[in-house]
């Protein structure tokens, strides 16, 4: 799949340099632009014959994606279905990659393994951190 993004992305910050979301497509206008004129060796531009196949568009590695936001949501997926973890807080979040974890489905934009590590660590620092306070405050 060709990545379609305006013709000097990678000049400036405020059109998409080290910022993804403002990597975005703009058609080229210009008089003496060369991307406009198709010209070798500059990036393509969105026409006609780039578009997938309808069984791919959509798909994720040739599985489909769900979106999930929650628990409930999460049960319904299907075996040939990898989920994508929607805009939900950390709570919701760490149920949802346990759950996900323990029925072995794969989440395409959360490394399950990583981040509950990371929230055991967390947790065993502040667990420590009260000892220590405690432990403080009685002398």
């Amino acid at each position: 799949m060709t990545k379609f993004l305006r013709r000097i992305w990678s000049r400036y910050s405020k059109l998409g340099k080290r910022r993804k979301k403002k990597q975005v497509w703009r058609k080229p206008k210009g008089r003496d632009n060369k991307m406009r004129e198709k010209r070798k060796g500059y990036p393509v531009v969105v026409s006609i014959g780039y578009k997938q196949d309808k069984k791919l568009r959509g798909a994720i590695g040739g599985a489909n994606a769900v979106l999930i936001k929650n628990v409930a949501e999460l049960e319904k997926v299907k075996k040939n279905e990898v989920i994508i973890i929607g805009n939900i807080g950390k709570k919701k979040k760490i149920e949802v990659a346990k759950k996900a974890k323990e029925m072995k489905i794969e989440v395409h934009n959360l490394n399950i393994e990583k981040f509950l590590e990371k929230i055991n660590k967390k947790k065993i620092e502040k667990t420590e951190d009260k000892k220590q306070k405690t432990k403080g405050g009685k002398k």
